[in-house]
């Protein structure tokens, strides 16, 4: 076949669950300062599943609504693959349980299966399925990747940086979203950050001082190296912060991300030589000579360039955290809820021909920083036109959430951490209250089967 041109996402969908805690309520039953949550986390909602919901369900959901709204037929997809960190079985992977949606239709040849590591196996699965679209096994058929958590954590200080929801992207040729092509950066190393050893558990392991430091250790690493690919692949082209019109980063919480688009700030400040420095930065001359892997948890240097970048953060990076406030950490899809808020937060005419830095982050740890182009073409009718359109339901959705008080919650996070693995079991969670169309777990037998039933769809 010819080799496939502008090759990107073609569709794009989102699901969170029906339910939500409210931060400030969360703070007030936990005794904490007011604002250590809204502020100091820079979150506002966090979205959380009942026991009607798993990994399972959430990826049949989001898989299903992609199929339906772009009317996406299922012997037109070659390839799925899911990243994902919330695993139910060592063996079986998610992948094969969305093949229900395909086997009734005799749709079976269908590669891919999971990738897993932490936050970053929804890139991971990405990076796969680009490679497929590239390659020569390639047929003609749409690929589509599917990314979703479940993200809860032991009552303490990480537990209100939770979330939960699911992506599903459609990946083929003459794409609206073009991923630039000959230019990634990774970083991969071994640490013990955040990590899940105990399989009777939902929660995690986590070293929250080291998690930072590994963050932006990774974001420095691939942020150079991608400088570099950039210069090496167009000689005299220099890449800082001006070289992108829109950031995303992965979103543990919001906060996070504006101290990391500083950071990027304070690199292009260092790559910058001293004697080029204008006067209005003058006074952070100080920090010129400083050794980029000992200013981790430099406030003075944090807060500095937290001012300096402030209204670059705000029109770069900013709307890109629309669902990611509002829901909380989906670890896989949360830099990829970024990419959904961005596009329903900006005008389409201020969208077309942007350039989109992304960096994914994954604990453990995997990092990867590349780039995407959004068309020009914002023609009515225009594929990026349907895109933007198809995703109207968003707002609307996230308006209609149940508000849970911190009691319901911690109830409903004990009975899924006690029945984490018991069987067999019978979910109590009210369906009645799920949104229309989604996937829900029925019942699991005593050999560990799971079954899975559909709230109706509306008419």
């Amino acid at each position: 076949m010819a080799w496939p041109k502008d090759i990107g996402i073609k569709a794009l969908e989102i699901y969170f669950p029906a339910q939500y805690v409210d931060q400030v309520d969360l703070e007030k039953f936990d005794g904490v300062a007011a604002g250590k949550y809204t502020v100091g986390l820079g979150q506002s909602k966090m979205g959380f599943c009942n026991d009607r919901e798993d990994i399972n369900s959430l990826c049949l959901t989001v898989l299903q609504r992609l199929l339906d709204r772009n009317n996406i037929k299922p012997e037109d997809v070659g390839r799925l693959e899911v990243g994902t960190e919330t695993i139910l079985d060592k063996s079986k992977s998610v992948k094969t349980v969305l093949m229900q949606l395909f086997e009734p239709l005799g749709c079976t040849d269908i590669e891919g299966v999971d990738s897993t590591n932490a936050c970053y196996g929804g890139t991971a699965a990405l990076f796969n399925t680009i490679a497929w679209v590239e390659s020569s096994s390639w047929d003609g058929r749409l690929a589509i990747v599917v990314a979703a958590d479940n993200a809860v954590y032991a009552s303490g200080n990480a537990r209100p940086t939770g979330g939960a929801g699911a992506i599903a992207m459609a990946i083929g040729p003459n794409a609206p979203l073009v991923f630039d092509q000959g230019i990634r950066a990774s970083c991969m190393r071994h640490t013990y950050d955040f990590y899940k050893p105990d399989l009777r558990s939902e929660y995690p392991v986590v070293d929250g001082k080291l998690s930072i430091q590994c963050y932006f250790g990774a974001l420095d690493e691939c942020y150079r190296r991608y400088c570099l690919k950039t210069e090496k692949k167009h000689p005299g082209e220099t890449v800082s912060l001006n070289t992108f019109d829109a950031l995303l980063f992965h979103s543990p919480y919001g906060k996070l991300v504006q101290k990391s688009f500083a950071r990027l700030a304070f690199v292009d400040f260092l790559n910058t030589p001293k004697e080029k420095i204008s006067e209005e930065l003058s006074d952070l001359k100080k920090f010129h000579d400083a050794k980029l892997e000992e200013t981790y948890f430099d406030r003075d240097i944090e807060k500095a360039f937290i001012n300096l970048s402030k209204t670059q953060f705000a029109e770069k990076t900013q709307p890109s955290l629309f669902v990611s406030n509002l829901v909380g950490n989906m670890y896989t899809p949360s830099v990829y809820s970024g990419l959904v808020s961005l596009l329903i937060n900006k005008p389409i005419d201020q969208l077309a021909g942007n350039k989109v830095g992304i960096f994914s982050y994954g604990s453990g740890f995997a990092s990867s920083m590349y780039s995407l182009t959004i068309t020009k073409d914002i023609s009515p009718g225009s594929a990026l036109q349907k895109m933007i359109s198809t995703l109207s339901y968003v707002k609307p959705q996230l308006e209609s959430r149940e508000r849970v008080t911190p009691d319901e919650y911690t109830r409903i996070l004990e009975l899924r951490e006690k029945n984490c693995h018991t069987v067999p079991y019978e979910p109590s969670a009210n369906i009645e209250k799920m949104f229309p169309g989604t996937f829900y777990l029925r019942s699991i037998d005593s050999l560990y089967r799971r079954t899975y039933e559909r709230v109706p769809k509306l008419d």
